[in-house]
């Protein structure tokens, strides 16, 4: 089964499809992008495409070889993500090939389902407590919200005590019927992010996310040793290179790759083996499309140490389209008491709706996420 054609659509909301046809007809389909350059990435996904026409669609550890090292400049957030959507497209196309979902191939499952949450607050969290509660209705199990607007380096108690109360009023809402994951986002710098971690420590979260910027990574050290909730991160991070430093660390509890920037199914499947082997959980991050996600429950399926799958329906980046609408069956992705049975057709268990994404891909996207500044005019991280 020979690579014969690499075609990609960019679609709302602001994701970006890659479909590899081989010389049989079989289609696999892949989730290569970076929120905000998508277009540099498809110029990354073109210009690699080079190495694959014609070559056997199987090998796939030597074409993922190949694309990383075959360059003199590895990693990165571009060549990693274009790279992780082609290796997604190359997994759908081998499940296909023989009529399997991808985690059969990957050792075979560990679990019959696997827990997802939901994001609740918006980019500026608000109505925190009101939205807990409706998907705590709806059946989740967890939520994951954002944790502070902007922050300067060393910024007001005022701002403290905001995000402590929105955490306060969800668990007056809801108690301990939730687990709360609270996502820093990188925009809280070592010394507020201090002053967080021990404020909101009494209301017990699920883990709080990138406490700071994964390049200020050894300021986890310091933020473990005033609190007990674990922490995560590793969405900004990409391959086990760029993992092995933080996990031979023991800074982190759990990490959270992409599967559409870490470098794709495979090479999360060995960063998820070697955080097992540092007593380490993983919940893969995803608030892109269908295919990303498909592909991070497939990694789910055959990973022990899998624990929980962010999903982006309903997300505040969702809009023109969400989740489901590119898909042939949207009841794939079925939510039951917070949970998705295992995916059960081949390749990556989806059926894109292939109509849809060329019409969609005719109205495009241009999105970007927005530059924030504090008062006194500074950038501020987002």
């Amino acid at each position: 089964m020979k690579i014969h054609k690499l075609e990609l659509f960019k679609v709302p909301p602001r994701w970006l499809f890659l479909k590899i046809t081989a010389d049989d007809g079989t289609v696999g389909w892949g989730e290569p992008v970076v929120e905000g350059r998508a277009d540099t990435v498809a110029a990354a996904v073109q210009e690699l495409s080079e190495y694959l026409i014609g070559k056997e669609a199987g090998n796939i550890e030597d074409l993922w070889q190949v694309l990383y090292r075959g360059g003199f400049y590895r990693g990165g957030p571009i060549l990693t993500s274009a790279i992780s959507g082609i290796e997604q497209a190359l997994w759908d196309l081998k499940g296909k090939r023989y009529g399997v979902p991808v985690f059969e191939l990957l050792g075979g499952a560990v679990r019959d389902k696997v827990k997802v949450y939901a994001w609740i607050g918006g980019d500026r969290p608000a109505d925190t407590a009101a939205a807990a509660r409706r998907q705590l209705e709806a059946g989740y199990k967890a939520v994951k919200m954002n944790g502070t607007e902007e922050l300067d380096w060393i910024d007001s108690n005022k701002k403290i005590e905001q995000a402590v109360e929105r955490i306060a009023a969800i668990r007056e809402a809801v108690g301990n019927e939730l687990e709360i994951g609270i996502d820093f986002h990188g925009r809280v710098h070592k010394g507020m992010a201090k002053a967080l971690v021990k404020e909101l420590e009494p209301y017990k979260p699920m883990f709080i996310e990138e406490p700071v910027l994964a390049e200020n990574n050894e300021a986890l050290a310091e933020i473990a040793r005033i609190s007990s909730i674990p922490i995560a991160t590793g969405e900004r991070m990409y391959t086990r290179w760029g993992f092995k430093q933080l996990l031979a660390s023991g800074w982190a509890d759990i990490i959270q790759p992409d599967l559409s920037h870490a470098g794709g199914i495979w090479e999360t499947r060995k960063i998820a083996a070697m955080a097992e082997a540092f007593d380490v959980a993983v919940a893969p991050h995803c608030p892109l499309g269908p295919i990303a996600l498909a592909a991070s429950l497939q990694l789910d399926f055959c990973t022990p140490n899998a624990f929980i799958q962010e999903q982006s329906l309903g997300i505040h980046y969702n809009e023109g389209s969400d989740l489901l609408d590119y898909l042939a069956d949207p009841a794939v992705f079925e939510y039951e008491e917070g949970y998705v049975a295992k995916l059960k057709k081949p390749g990556l268990g989806i059926e894109i709706n292939e109509e849809k994404v060329r019409e969609m891909a005719a109205i495009g996207h241009n999105w970007r996420n927005p530059v924030w500044r504090n008062p006194d005019g500074s950038v501020a991280e987002w």
